[in-house]
């Protein structure tokens, strides 16, 4: 007979004891331990909980408690027979604790009360959601929209939570106060509906730690495999990601785990299969298949020689000469407080899951830092151009030029030759209008070397190059990281980044279409805001594209880093959450049309 733990065997045990104790009084005299074995080993044996292993736990404790009752004064039966007493004394004590321990057991999904928040346009649930009681205690939804409520001293009444999330508003009432009263009944359950103000639809965590928490809690389905810890992740920085040899690869930045606060800084990796491939609608999720080291942990794919972190970006796959696929990215070696030491290009090893060194880079040989890259063919030439998040240095589509520095153009206003610290304007003889075009060996443009161009006068305004506003507003917006590709349903190129020191210092993700992929990008519309957080470094996953381009998918890093904000979301922060943007939509249409 198998020992099952069972909150219910100790509240029938004190109930029965003190039937026990009530009868033994009747009787003219005090209960004692006889008392108490009796009715626990009949309540104990009627749950199932007594088994030869507890049988055998009775006879150590009655080593540890004999003589602390002595059988003279505990009845007649135990005057005459002080083994018997020490026996059923024994007997007590133990289950006694298995009595107590089964108070510790895991709550049963019937124990916990279900809340889910939907999107009331779309019924989904959503992540993110903060739900707080009046006296401040906070739980937040996991990927399905879910918590799983089951608070000690706040169940089976009415409970007020507040209900707030970033780019989401919840109906107020009459005072102001946005929130909702439900009935907290163990196996019960209340829908909450949300209105989503983004025009972004946040739909689930990628990385870290109980994505499904709530939704395992309350025995739910979820649609991943790894559903509240996949290779001991618990936090990841930004994503770089490619498909190669047929499958999506995945590589982070710093990266946290559960046994330490000092993680990997050395960028992890996993692979999942593309949704063509038999990989999950992106609707629904991605299955990761990590890199793991013998711990169990995501493992170093990248470290680089030196000391300090490797971080990687332009993570890009082209062919080499002889027809052969590779995969190359360029790294950095970080020092505090967070400055480039070193700078150079690496070659993924497939067998070997690791990224090998190639050759070391100056910083003039280094040009837009941060990068996601595409391909694009311009006169029958393929070209990866580099986005950071404006697209404005490419190099030939061949392994033999990705890895020469020498075959990297800029699309650039500036003199060949120029550099950060001696440049010039290149422009005509005979018109002074500036000469733009892509130029090998010459500094890339930046938002703010082009500021200084403007105060100092040396450029006029109306020839200035970044000269994104909002759409609404007409102010201007800073672009701070994103990404850049074409979009068949808008039949343009698209961009998808966030704003630098916006209502959020890097939380506002910003969408805007341009004819060329260096522009002009003149107009931007927000999609997606947070309240003093950070959602930097957005991806967009050309390969999820669904009905024609007309939806699309991407991610970004969520994290309290930056933002100012001395509370960090549980589980949900310094990780990928995905979100999903229907290009149709009208709301969309309106402000991007001049």
């Amino acid at each position: 007979m198998a020992v099952r733990f069972d909150v219910r065997v100790l509240r029938d045990g004190v109930s029965g004891f003190s039937r026990e104790a009530a009868a033994a009084s009747s009787r003219g005299r005090q209960p004692t331990v006889c008392d108490a074995i009796g009715v626990q080993s009949r309540e104990a044996a009627a749950e199932g909980v007594v088994s030869v292993a507890t049988s055998r736990l009775m006879t150590l404790l009655g080593s540890v408690f004999r003589g602390l009752t002595p059988a003279a004064t505990c009845c007649r039966r135990c005057a005459a027979a002080p083994g018997d007493h020490s026996a059923r004394f024994s007997a007590s004590i133990a289950v006694f604790f298995v009595l107590v321990f089964a108070n510790l057991a895991p709550a049963a999904p019937g124990d916990y009360f279900r809340i889910q928040v939907v999107d009331d346009a779309t019924g989904r649930g959503v992540p993110l959601v903060e739900l707080q009681t009046v006296h401040g205690v906070s739980y937040w939804t996991d990927s399905a929209g879910v918590v799983a409520f089951g608070e000690p001293g706040l169940m089976d009444q009415e409970v007020f939570f507040s209900v707030s999330s970033h780019g989401y508003e919840f109906p107020a009432d009459g005072f102001g106060i946005r929130g909702a009263r439900v009935e907290t009944k163990p196996g019960g359950s209340a829908t909450l509906k949300i209105k989503r103000l983004n025009l972004a639809e946040r739909l689930y965590r990628i990385t870290g730690g109980g994505i499904y928490r709530d939704s395992v809690l309350l025995g739910g389905e979820v649609p991943i495999q790894q559903s509240v810890l996949n290779a001991k992740v618990l936090g990841q920085d930004s994503v770089m990601n490619a498909v190669f040899r047929g499958r999506l690869y995945w590589f982070w930045g710093d990266t946290n785990r559960p046994k330490y606060p000092l993680g990997n800084f050395h960028s992890p990796g996993a692979t999942s299969d593309l949704p063509e491939k038999g990989g999950l609608d992106p609707n629904v999720g991605v299955n990761l298949s990590y890199f793991v080291a013998p711990d169990g942990f995501a493992k170093e794919t990248c470290r680089m020689p030196g000391a300090g972190p490797t971080w990687i970006d332009g993570l890009t796959v082209v062919p080499d000469a002889n027809g052969r696929e590779r995969m190359f990215a360029r790294y950095v070696k970080i020092k505090p407080p967070l400055s480039v030491y070193e700078r150079g290009l690496c070659e993924f090893d497939a067998d070997a899951q690791q990224f090998e060194q190639r050759r070391k880079l100056s910083e003039d040989e280094f040009p837009q830092s941060g990068a996601h890259t595409f391909r694009y063919s311009e006169d029958g030439v393929d070209y990866v151009y580099l986005a950071a998040p404006y697209p404005l240095v490419r190099v030939r589509a061949t392994a033999e030029a990705f890895v020469d520095p020498g075959q990297y153009e800029s699309w650039s206003y500036f003199k060949s030759g120029s550099t950060a610290d001696s440049y010039e304007l290149d422009r005509d003889a005979s018109s002074r209008q500036l000469v733009w075009g892509w130029k090998r060996g010459t500094l890339v443009p930046s938002q703010q070397l082009e500021q200084k161009l403007l105060m100092s006068g040396d450029l006029k305004s109306d020839a200035r190059y970044f000269r994104m506003v909002d759409s609404t507003s007409q102010k201007p917006v800073i672009a701070h990281r994103g990404t850049v590709a074409f979009n068949a349903y808008r039949d343009c190129w698209i961009m998808i980044f966030t704003e630098h020191l916006g209502t959020s210092p890097l939380g506002e993700v910003w969408y805007a279409e341009a004819d060329s992929p260096v522009g002009p990008w003149t107009r931007a519309t927000k999609i997606v805001t947070h309240d003093k957080y950070s959602f930097y470094n957005p991806r967009h996953h050309v390969e999820f594209d669904q009905a024609g381009g007309r939806i699309i998918y991407f991610e970004g890093t969520y994290t309290h880093t930056f933002s100012g904000s001395e509370q960090r979301t549980p589980r949900y922060d310094y990780n990928q959450i995905m979100y999903r943007l229907d290009l149709s939509n009208p709301r969309l249409r309106a402000m991007t049309s001049p």
